[in-house]
């Protein structure tokens, strides 16, 4: 039995497949990657591994990996990596974890037509490339790089979950063709107008939150939506959801919203977040109580939070609900 090699020394602290499918996006790490000066020495692996971690292990380069056969999950989180390349045998690979490298191009992935999962979130990347035979890929992480446009996914078939938040993306495009996409992540971005999105029939979860928007709009196709994220945006108006009837979480902190308004008709609608925006009048909260399901409200730092009565008149009103802004109701 021959043996690979493997890095000496995880000072992560994370076990062995540590997920990051929760569909969240990733967070960064507690501590900065290492400089080139410290990359350590390496030991060797059984080589019939179906899974190998080597997050934390101060590797600069991917190699000597040939010998493992049966390979399945491959996680180098927190490395020194700049380029995607000693792979080509790995053929049986589902899941390749490459978070917080140095990675600039996506590359030499052609030979992984099994991969599931592929996370290259917190690098440099500038393009979205090299994807054309995954056509099994469920899962693209790609959020804190330098993209600045949406392309070459359109082609994926089975792609249920796209992560592209916190890049340089301005507009919404090249996302037709994507009827499996359930999840769409697109936070902290520069996007100035929700469209292009119709063809996303099977959408579950939409994130836009910290972008440039003013108007909710173009969602007609979107009936599936259950969660819907647009804090920290620009919009003056809840308006232009009739079809989203099926939504359980709808954010819209941080905007100019004055009047609450066209939600009735969201009767599963469990929490709504409208705090830090601009409503002022009591009759915004009556207008909720045909929403009988709403459990969770956010609305401090508008002008009504201002009434000294204001958790009594919410709970009054509102008697369903179990959670106002940050505490839980008694």
């Amino acid at each position: 039995m021959s043996d690979v090699p493997m890095a000496k020394d995880d000072a992560s602290g994370i076990p062995n497949g540590a997920d990051n499918s929760g569909d969240k996006s990733p967070q960064p790490p507690a501590t900065p990657p290492p400089t080139e000066e410290e990359t350590q020495e390496i030991i060797v692996v059984n080589e019939n591994t179906e899974e190998l971690d080597l997050n934390h292990g101060r590797i600069g380069k991917i190699e000597n990996l040939e010998p493992l056969k049966n390979l399945e999950r491959l996680y180098l989180r927190w490395n020194l990596i700049k380029k995607i390349e000693g792979l080509s045998t790995l053929t049986t690979l589902v899941e390749l974890e490459l978070y917080d490298n140095q990675i600039v191009v996506m590359e030499n992935l052609d030979n992984l037509v099994n991969l599931e999962i592929l996370d290259l979130s917190f690098n440099r990347i500038k393009e979205i490339t090299g994807l054309e035979k995954l056509l099994n890929v469920k899962k693209l992480f790609l959020s804190s790089n330098k993209i600045s446009e949406i392309k070459n996914v359109n082609h994926l078939p089975k792609l249920e979950l796209l992560e592209l938040g916190d890049n340089r993306i301005r507009e919404l495009k090249n996302l037709d063709g994507l009827k499996s996409l359930k999840h769409l992540y697109l936070g902290k971005n520069k996007i100035t107008k929700i469209q292009n999105l119709d063809d996303l029939t099977s959408l579950e979860i939409l994130v836009l939150q910290s972008n440039r928007l003013t108007v909710i709009e173009n969602l007609e196709n979107l009936t599936s939506l259950d969660q819907l994220y647009l804090s920290e945006n620009a919009i003056t108006a809840i308006e232009n959801m009739d079809y989203q009837v099926k939504l359980q979480t709808l954010d819209l902190a941080m905007n100019r919203i004055k009047v609450i308004e066209n939600v009735r008709h969201m009767i599963d609608l469990e929490e709504l977040w409208l705090n830090d925006n601009q409503i002022s009048e009591w009759s915004s909260v009556e207008y909720l109580q045909e929403n009988k399901k709403l459990g969770t409200i956010y609305l401090e730092r508008n002008p009504i939070a201002s009434d000294p009565a204001y958790r009594r008149k919410l709970k009054l009103i509102l008697p369903s609900l179990q959670q106002i802004d940050a505490t839980l109701c008694r």
